[in-house]
């Protein structure tokens, strides 16, 4: 059967102060009211059954995404106890799913991104779908059309069609510098595209491909796949699963395997709107800007001589105020209000660990 898996870990820390340990980036409700997880789970209705889809994140986050999403199942919500990078997220709901249905093709996305129109996005996934049910063990993932040099992307080098929509990866290539980025979106989005984060495989082919290019994190891994179901399930989980390699799944299988013989990557362009939404100045390309290219999220805010800053508040009763500045984002919330340069943004984990550090963890 069909599944979808959304992988909701992470901690957000670039979209700090409004996203805290308490309440991550994924359930924070500054999309028109609804959070980045809620639009995840909507985007999917129709798509697969409601039981038969899966979040995947971190055990404190339980109680609140429960609370939060009315449609997720408690028996759906898989508890990382900790986060250990995407490798052992995917492959431990991937292994679970399997558990209940050893013949599942798993579609896994992530909570972070926002992708319009939704009727076209489902049409591709079930193209997607469709050339990993083939016979032969098949990883797909969706490809993104670049629009700049990105160099947090990764990069997937197309070759020969394969299938009604598809065309095979040459090679996936991880975050290239800014000169090689520079080539590849001049060569085209019919030899390069970004590669989106999302994927679609049958259960059994991702964790073959896990067992042979991970081989350490899937010996540990079994052993919590074999006590699943049993009363030693909880204690496996939380003695083995800490303690796992961190390391994502675009390097541990996707990379390998695009060269890999005994596995065929296929992209599947989506020539739809695509936004991840991982900083703040992502979010501001979500708020129709004023006439002078301010972004406003705020209940009440005053600008004066200010251009291309981003105003965000979670409380509408409080009044923020800027003067004769350009390119700033200022974030306020009940705990911690935040100001930095446009250009600064992406260092801002950097700022959450050092409040961290010096001020404590009810800041964070």
């Amino acid at each position: 059967m069909r599944h979808a898996l959304i992988i909701a870990g992470g901690s957000g820390t670039r979209l700090w102060p409004m996203s805290t340990a308490a309440l991550p980036k994924q359930l924070i409700p500054f999309i028109d009211g609804r959070s980045l997880l809620q639009i995840a789970m909507d985007r999917l209705e129709g798509l697969v059954p409601d039981n038969q889809i899966f979040v995947c994140a971190g055990e404190s986050t339980r109680d609140v995404m429960l609370d939060k999403l009315p449609k997720l199942r408690a028996e759906c919500f898989i508890a990382e106890p900790t986060g250990r990078d995407t490798l052992n997220a995917v492959a431990l709901a991937s292994g679970v799913i399997a558990h209940r249905d050893p013949d599942a093709v798993i579609a896994v996305f992530t909570a972070d991104h926002l992708i319009e129109p939704v009727d076209r996005f489902q049409q591709i996934v079930t193209q997607g779908y469709e050339l990993a049910e083939r016979d032969d063990p098949t990883l797909v993932t969706f490809g993104v059309k670049p629009t700049y040099p990105a160099t947090g992307f990764g990069y997937l080098q197309l070759g020969e069609p394969i299938g009604a929509a598809g065309r095979v990866v040459d090679q996936f290539k991880e975050k290239p510098d800014l000169d090689t980025a520079q080539q590849w979106l001049d060569a085209g989005p019919e030899k390069f595209l970004w590669n989106s984060g999302m994927f679609v495989w049958k259960a059994s082919t991702v964790l073959g491909c896990c067992a042979k290019h991970a081989p350490d994190n899937f010996a540990e891994l079994t052993k919590i796949f074999d006590a699943w179901g049993t009363d030693a399930q909880d204690q496996t989980l939380n003695t083995i699963f800490p303690d796992l390699p961190k390391i994502s799944i675009d390097y541990a299988i996707m990379e390998p395997a695009s060269t890999d013989a005994d596995y065929t990557v296929a992209a599947v362009p989506m020539d739809l709107t695509w936004l991840d939404v991982g900083s703040w100045p992502a979010f501001a390309e979500t708020v129709t800007p004023d006439d002078a290219g301010n972004a406003v999220a705020a209940g009440k805010a005053v600008l004066i001589d200010t251009t291309n800053t981003l105003v965000a508040s979670e409380d509408p009763g409080h009044a923020v105020t800027v003067l004769g500045c350009d390119d700033l984002i200022v974030i306020h919330t009940a705990h911690s209000t935040m100001v930095c340069h446009r250009d600064a943004a992406q260092d801002i984990k950097k700022l959450h660990a050092e409040v961290k550090q010096s001020l404590g963890h009810e800041h964070v």
